[in-house]
């Protein structure tokens, strides 16, 4: 069956996933798919893959939604796809307004967006629901934080200090009081090496406002994501995969898994946070990490490309009676490995 044409705006079109996310809606044969793509860099790749592109601000900049919703009435695309974390927040908050133009728009409610944008909100909007989360304080004082330190095991265990609002593991440290500053500095990879509790605080004794932190009950385990398309808070289809071979806070290595229980629980913070579209739920262990409202790096299947199944949703061509036949196809023999690819042009002058 050919079905009608179909148009999307892409957001952040330079982002990690976003070239695999362009080939596996290129590889859609039931259909003619047409991809504007916009990113703030004017070389994202997605410029050199997808039918039309255009720079727009940054998502956190104040010009951006104006930008992007000028575009869009240009384009009329049946669809805006939305990647980036920094740009669900400010086209969620005015989703209204896009979707007057005539397209659904794949973000989940402002509040929802919110409770997973911060990880201390989200951990308390989730303290009566049946889900196991790390244990965690956020001090006010350079104090505070060493007694939450000490509260929470230190220095017998480490602990986890990072803030509630950030990207890509960007703060995040873990406190051990036999960190080796040293064996860091020469064989640890930038950024991972741990440090003492001492010599964390130090660097906020002097500071005029002490930041807002996180102190975080330090988790072992493997890490898992539950990759879902959500609707009114109800999982419609999922993947469970590992996050493996961390790199610059990107996992660069996945497996398919077989992991119900994780399932259920990422339906129970669906359920509690309202969340709607696309959603990764992070765990480590058995323990909740964190929940992103957006597209994840998927594991995609010939037969099973859940961005696009969540297009079709969108679209009112995907029913009940047809998901747990889809959900079937899911294979726990896939793996995948991310890895760098490169595009060279030629910049002509205008």
């Amino acid at each position: 069956m050919t079905l009608p044409p179909l148009s999307i705006v892409l957001t952040a079109a330079g982002c990690p996933g976003a070239a695999t996310l362009i080939g596996a809606l290129r590889s859609i044969d039931e259909r003619d798919i047409t991809i504007h793509a916009v990113d703030a860099r004017p070389d994202a790749v997605g410029r050199f893959l997808c039918d039309g592109f255009t720079t727009v601000p940054w998502g956190t900049d104040p010009g951006y939604v104006p930008a992007l919703l000028e575009l869009v009435a240009q384009v009329r695309p049946d669809v805006l796809f939305v990647q980036s974390s920094l740009e669900v927040g400010p086209i969620s908050a005015r989703k209204a307004e896009f979707e007057s133009l005539g397209m659904r728009v794949l973000v989940a409610a402002p509040a929802a967006v919110g409770a997973c944008a911060d990880k201390a909100a989200m951990h308390a909007a989730l303290l009566n629901a049946p889900v196991s989360q790390p244990e965690l304080i956020v001090p006010c004082t350079v104090d505070e934080l060493v007694t939450a330190a000490h509260r929470l095991g230190y220095p017998d265990r480490p602990v986890c200090v990072k803030p509630p609002v950030a990207k890509g593991s960007r703060g995040f440290r873990v406190l051990r009081a036999d960190a080796d500053r040293a064996e860091a500095l020469l064989h640890g990879r930038p950024g991972t090496d741990p440090m003492t509790l001492d010599e964390y605080v130090s660097l906020f004794r002097d500071t005029v406002e002490f930041p807002r932190l996180m102190v975080m009950e330090y988790v072992d385990g493997p890490e898992h994501t539950v990759d879902a398309l959500v609707e009114d808070g109800r999982i419609l289809l999922h993947q469970v995969k590992t996050r493996e071979r961390i790199a610059a806070g990107l996992a660069m290595s996945f497996r398919t898994v077989d992991r119900p229980d994780l399932v259920e629980a990422a339906s129970q913070v669906c359920e509690a946070l309202q969340l709607d579209w696309f959603v990764n739920v992070q765990f480590k262990g058995d323990r909740l990490l964190e929940v992103n409202p957006r597209v994840s790096t998927f594991v995609l299947q010939e037969d099973f490309v859940l961005p696009y199944l969540g297009i079709k949703r969108a679209l009112g061509e995907l029913d009940d009676a047809e998901l747990p036949a889809l959900q079937s196809r899911v294979r726990t023999s896939r793996r995948t490995i991310r890895y760098y690819d490169q595009v060279f042009w030629d910049e002509v002058d205008d």
